[in-house]
């Protein structure tokens, strides 16, 4: 079932690995206005979109977002931890990135989609979500309205 505007962040167990942080729990997140970001290798939007997040997560850190990112992979294709690991280094995500094989974290979040961004407030809950091509188009209005509160 989707998330419902104002649900709790969900956790991040179950994924397999991070890369760039570990640990992340929503916990750790307190405080923060928080987008997360679901992705995957295999996601042609999901690359188009890469330099938006990073845009965000290099030029709001100042204002206290944080961005996590989730690879959720499509296919089996996807998992190869390898191929992963170098698509994080060539899209530059430097933020926290947990690798989600076994879709633990998407079955948290109810997600099914990529690109999708999840935008938590301050306290933790659920203000945004976006999926598919526009995502990253519609996620910024919200995050822009989050951010002047």
């Amino acid at each position: 079932m989707p998330m419902r505007i104002g649900t709790p962040m969900p956790s991040f167990e179950g994924g397999s690995e991070w890369r760039n942080g570990d640990g992340v729990t929503p916990e750790s997140l307190a405080g923060s206005v928080v987008l997360v970001h679901f992705w995957a290798i295999s996601c042609g939007i999901c690359s188009e979109q890469m330099p938006k997040v990073n845009e965000w997560r290099d030029s709001l850190a100042e204002k206290g977002v944080k961005v996590v990112s989730v690879h959720m992979p499509r296919y089996e294709a996807d998992t190869k931890l390898d191929d992963v690991y170098a698509a994080i280094e060539k899209y530059g995500l430097t933020q926290p990135c947990v690798i989600d094989n076994l879709h633990k974290v998407a079955d948290a979040y109810g997600n099914e989609f990529v690109p999708a961004f999840y935008l938590f407030d301050k306290e933790g809950k659920l203000k945004s979500f976006s999926a598919g091509e526009n995502a990253a188009r519609l996620v910024q209005p919200a995050l822009e309205r989050l951010l002047a509160n």
